[in-house]
């Protein structure tokens, strides 16, 4: 692609274009995940081989289509204006509806759009729900408006019926009758309406709007309308929430999984995300926050009342969380992620051949997980350069095949067919397969130590020890974890690390959390058991052991930090 002015005949996409391009060149305020969505649409652009593109007429029809549809509320529905897109929401509609692959057929299925109050993102919904009833060629559409109580469901489904209801020619052309808690098309059976709970038996959803996501304790009904999708040939699963306070519920969880397709950890073509916020580091009392966070500031939010709401803020402590959660779009109570994950990824280095460090000192690390579990074996040499110590990290997972190929493990069966995961027999893991690697090992390169936590690992180290291996307990409290993890944390900022860019270790290392005592030691945790950290564990017990060995000479850093 060369200039934006080559899509002049694609008014649309040219301005999907220059956001994105405003975006992601620092022109705009945006937090990292909503510069994340702006590259990773750029960068699909250019990509070769991809077995999608875009189809600039649909989303040029789509959001058309949107904007002949009338505002019901404020200054603009007394004046009877027609909607119009912002920049943003036309970037978003135009991933949503512009990809699809050579058959025509859309890309995204699932999209996550978490979005502050105020911002408009039920009437969103709202409008991308009325084109899925009316346009988006399914016959018998069914469209869902889902949520946890119905005044919420009415949230998306209110707006759309008084569209309707104000728009002759639509109901006119596609024989729309409005119903109080349906939208009916008479000509196929097409409907519209709220729900609250699961979808009866025989439902059949084209598209599936779960409003305020972080509300759901559970995914049960996200679960049910997926299941009735399967007759569907291209049907949508649109999740819009703000920021929410029930860390353990799905829509938190998961999103972890949508920050790592953003961060590029993992890959998942059929799934879009963009979210709305500050950054941690930034600081929420600005205005640049409020800018930040919030796309339509001024538009459909105002800055006075945001300004006037984070003054109440500042003042009272008590209404803190609830501005931070509603307005900055910041969960309350998150744990943040212990690496920052760019950083982490330059310091890969695909090129690195663990043959050619076969006379680095080296030091070997082991964290066995349960028999049907994965498992992580690390390899990391120590070298000086310019007078500074960098380690070079090689891992190897296993995992036994019934983990593999059961019902859980998508991700692993991409790793096992790419080489990424050692998959063993059986429905455990065999330790026996395991020691035999680590000897061959042994044998190869010059390994001071091995490494482990003996909560399980106490029978393979005193077979290591007969085996010649000199094996040494790392006990995983936080007085052996945390001077290792404020280490390895320093390595990774300056570039002293270097890893090979194995993808299970760097998932594992988006994993991590720290959890921050009163003193500011910090220990690894994990948000959920599927957010295994088990590589990670083992780095920060080999580097652990490594600051305090001779080989380094890394014992001065307490004296040092402290």
């Amino acid at each position: 692609m060369s200039t934006i002015g080559e899509y002049d005949a694609y008014p649309y996409f040219q301005k999907a274009l220059i956001y994105a391009n405003s975006v992601v060149k620092g022109h705009k305020l945006a937090c990292i995940q909503e510069v994340q969505a702006c590259q990773r649409f750029l960068d699909d652009l250019k990509r070769e081989d991809f077995p999608y593109h875009i189809d600039y007429e649909k989303g040029e029809q789509v959001c058309s289509f949107l904007e002949q549809l009338p505002h019901t509320k404020g200054k603009w529905a007394g004046a009877k204006q027609n909607l119009r897109l912002e920049n943003w929401q036309v970037f978003i509609v135009v991933n949503i509806f512009g990809w699809v692959d050579d058959e025509g057929i859309r890309r995204f299925r699932d999209v996550y759009l978490r979005i502050p109050r105020k911002n408009g993102k039920s009437l969103l919904a709202a409008l991308i729900g009325i084109y899925m009833l009316v346009l988006d060629g399914e016959h018998g559409a069914e469209i869902y408006s889902g949520a946890t109580t119905e005044r919420q469901a009415f949230e998306v489904f209110r707006p759309a019926k008084l569209i309707c209801e104000r728009t002759f020619d639509l109901c006119e052309e596609f024989g729309i009758n409005t119903r109080a808690k349906q939208l009916i098309c008479q000509h196929d059976g097409s409907k519209f309406e709220p729900m609250v709970g699961n979808p009866g038996d025989g439902s059949s959803p084209s598209c599936a709007i779960i409003d305020e996501y972080h509300e759901h304790d559970t995914d049960s009904m996200i679960e049910t309308m997926q299941t009735g999708m399967g007759a569907r040939q291209q049907p949508l699963m649109l999740r819009i929430t703000t920021a929410g306070s029930n860390l353990s519920g799905p829509c938190f969880i998961n999103e972890t999984d949508y920050n790592q397709l953003l961060n590029k950890t993992y890959k998942d073509d059929s799934t879009f995300a963009v979210m709305y916020g500050i950054d941690p580091e930034d600081d929420w009392t600005t205005t640049d926050a409020l800018i930040k966070a919030n796309p339509n500031y001024d538009v459909s939010v105002s800055g006075t009342f945001l300004k006037a709401q984070q003054k109440e803020a500042i003042r009272s402590a008590l209404k803190q969380n609830a501005f931070k959660r509603k307005h900055l779009n910041q969960w309350v109570g998150a744990h943040s992620a212990w690496l920052n994950m760019e950083t982490w990824n330059n310091c890969s280095d695909p090129t690195l051949k663990i043959e050619d460090f076969r006379a680095s000192n080296c030091i070997f690390s082991i964290d066995l997980a349960s028999r049907i579990d994965i498992t992580a074996f690390l390899q990391v040499f120590v070298k000086e350069i310019n007078g500074r110590h960098h380690y070079f990290v090689f891992p190897t997972f296993y995992l036994p095949e019934s983990t593999v190929y059961g019902s859980e493990g998508k991700k692993y069966e991409m790793w096992a067919n790419s080489g990424n995961i050692i998959v063993t027999d059986g429905n455990e893991i065999d330790f026996n397969e395991i020691q035999a690697h680590v000897v061959g090992e042994m044998a190869k390169f010059p390994v001071s130590e091995v490494v482990y936590d003996p909560w399980r690992a106490t029978q393979l180290a005193q077979n290591l020890i007969s085996e010649g291996a000199t094996a040494v307990e790392f006990r995983n409290t936080v007085a052996n974890m945390s001077p290792a993890m404020y280490e390895l944390e320093a390595a990774i900022s300056s570039g002293r690390l270097h890893h090979n860019g194995d993808p299970v270790m760097t998932w594992m290392a988006s994993n991590v959390v720290a959890k921050v005592d009163a003193k500011d030691n910090i220990f690894p945790r994990k948000q959920r058991g599927e957010n295994k950290i088990d590589g990670m564990v083992a780095l920060i017990m080999a580097v652990g052991r490594l600051m305090y060995s001779d080989l380094t000479g890394l014992d001065d850093f307490l004296t040092q930090s402290n």
